[in-house]
């Protein structure tokens, strides 16, 4: 490899948008490699191709081990939002950018949390079986609610929350934020009201929404004690990451309908267990971790994976994509 080169491993799903970003340049070396490696299996595609100086993953699991075969790793990008598959700590300690893509499936995953969330209260599915089924003269038995007026609870007010406290409003919904990391200020002025105590917003919630990252502080922060603390008529979306919800609490919590249902695009174990109980019951909507997955979305994160990792190697890294921004300081 000429010494100007630099080669970038990318996983196989990112999109042309961000290979063109690529072609583009005549110091870039492009290495596909399968989205689902494991641990050894990326250590030694690794090995092989070394040196490498930039990822651009999906769920691929980076740790000192995969820094120290590549050898030469300059940044780490992934195609979405989240990094909880990064150790973040280890590439801040080696001074390595870990990039995201920014605000670009922002609007998929806040469309996804509507969806979800008109889905359960329209009793989409339980209607559409009702025709299919030839019970039309059952349809005032399994009677849908509204939005409208109704109070839902946003968690996290990024990217992601403040777009679908957005949409909520926009359905006229009384919209209620929990992030003690945003201003009540700035959580008014976008016409939301911001609540401190997150135990007694869940009382008055007739929808929560969860759109905060999955850390130790969240980790398991919906367990038998909150989710007891909801209304029975009340629905509890989470379009996150797996972990934040507390599986068997919820499924106790839906089993004797103590709430009146819930909307996951993502699960602690994924893909689940065949017999994970939560597939089975008909008061829950699922979905295979595809909120921010949308032919649109895939196109804009690609396209912003490529430009994080071509902003490393020229020196002028976008600041606002990193999660370690702190290593520039």
């Amino acid at each position: 490899m000429a010494t100007n080169m630099k080669r970038v491993l990318v996983t196989a799903s990112l999109s042309q948008p961000g290979r063109a970003v690529f072609a583009e340049r005549d110091d870039i070396e492009v290495v596909d490699f399968p989205h689902q490696l494991t641990g050894p299996e990326f250590l030694e595609v690794l090995e092989n191709n070394a040196p490498v100086h930039g990822f651009i993953l999906g769920a691929t699991r980076i740790t000192d081990a995969e820094l120290d075969a590549g050898r030469e790793i300059q940044v780490v990008a992934r195609v979405g939002v989240g990094y909880d598959a990064i150790d973040i700590p280890a590439m801040t300690a080696r001074k390595v950018p870990v990039m995201i893509a920014g605000i670009a499936n922002s609007p998929s995953v806040a469309e996804e949390a509507m969806f979800m969330m008109l889905n359960l209260a329209k009793r989409a599915n339980e209607l559409d079986a009702m025709v299919r089924e030839n019970r039309w003269l059952d349809r005032f038995v399994t009677v849908p609610f509204d939005l409208y007026g109704k109070n839902v609870l946003v968690v996290g007010f990024g990217r992601i929350g403040s777009r679908t406290a957005k949409r909520c409003n926009a359905m006229e919904m009384n919209v209620l934020v929990y992030d003690p990391y945003k201003s009540e200020a700035e959580i008014g002025a976008a016409g939301c009201t911001a609540v401190k105590d997150l135990n007694e917003a869940i009382e008055r919630a007739d929808f929560i929404s969860i759109h905060c990252p999955k850390t130790p502080e969240t980790l398991n922060m919906f367990n038998g004690d909150r989710i007891g603390r909801m209304k029975p008529t009340a629905y509890l979306v989470n379009t996150a990451r797996g972990g934040i919800i507390n599986e068997a609490d919820l499924l106790v919590a839906l089993t004797e309908k103590k709430i009146a249902g819930a909307g996951l695009d993502v699960l602690e174990l994924e893909p689940p267990s065949e017999d994970n109980p939560l597939l089975k019951l008909d008061n829950i909507i699922l979905a295979p971790h595809m909120a921010g997955v949308t032919k649109e979305a895939m196109e804009r994160m690609g396209h912003a994976a490529a430009k994080n990792v071509l902003s490393v190697f020229d020196g002028v890294p976008i600041r606002e994509n990193m999660i370690n921004p702190e290593i520039l300081d």
